[in-house]
């Protein structure tokens, strides 16, 4: 794990919280890159925290933990993009709240207050509906035509099948897929098809 926090004393009482426990081993900073999770201690999440968030990204760490005073549903968006998906309010941060949320992190979960976790999924909701809808797309990048291609070939269809079922011609439906697999770094129609699968798409 790596620990970053915006002032000195807060770095050294989270370290002390967590130095003692088997559960985790805080990283020096030179070897940064190797740590599973990022925990990074700040008060609020304004510009020079989102400089902070960034900074630990770029480091090549994956995923982060968030410790902060006080936070609203915007500023956990914006922790989001940078990677932090395990938030933690201060008053909340005791040691085995800490150590349950960096480990729920480092397995590819996330934890969020629950009190934020409305909000949340309602700007979610407001991005799908107003943003993302009425440009064909959802939160995959994949519009409805191509989730409907991917369906098909998953079916079992071929390239001809498809396009008389959909009205569009073969050389359209060879480009929905050729876009797909560009665009996500597909290797062939298995592998979108095991993607779109994955993402619970079909």
């Amino acid at each position: 794990m790596d620990l970053r926090a915006q002032d000195p004393i807060s770095q050294a009482g989270i370290a002390s919280q967590l130095r003692t426990r088997p559960e985790v081993r805080i990283i020096d900073r030179a070897a940064a890159d190797a740590a599973d999770v990022v925990v990074v201690v700040v008060d609020v999440v304004d510009d020079g925290a989102l400089r902070l968030l960034r900074q630990a990204q770029r480091t090549g760490t994956p995923r982060g933990v968030l410790v902060v005073t006080q936070i609203d549903e915007q500023q956990l968006v914006s922790a989001a993009e940078c990677g932090f998906v395990g938030v933690v309010r201060r008053t909340e941060a005791t040691p085995e709240r800490l150590i349950t949320v960096i480990g729920a992190v480092a397995k590819g979960e996330g934890y969020v207050p629950a009190d934020l976790l409305g909000g949340l999924l309602t700007q979610v909701g407001r991005v799908q509906g107003q943003v993302l809808a009425p440009r064909g797309l959802n939160f995959t990048g994949l519009a409805a035509r191509e989730i409907e291609v991917l369906r098909l070939v998953a079916e079992g269809y071929d390239t001809a099948d498809i396009a008389v079922r959909l009205a569009y011609s073969e050389r359209t439906i060879k480009n929905v897929l050729h876009a797909v697999m560009t665009r996500l770094n597909l290797r062939n129609r298995s592998h979108a098809v095991a993607y779109a699968l994955r993402q619970g798409l079909i």
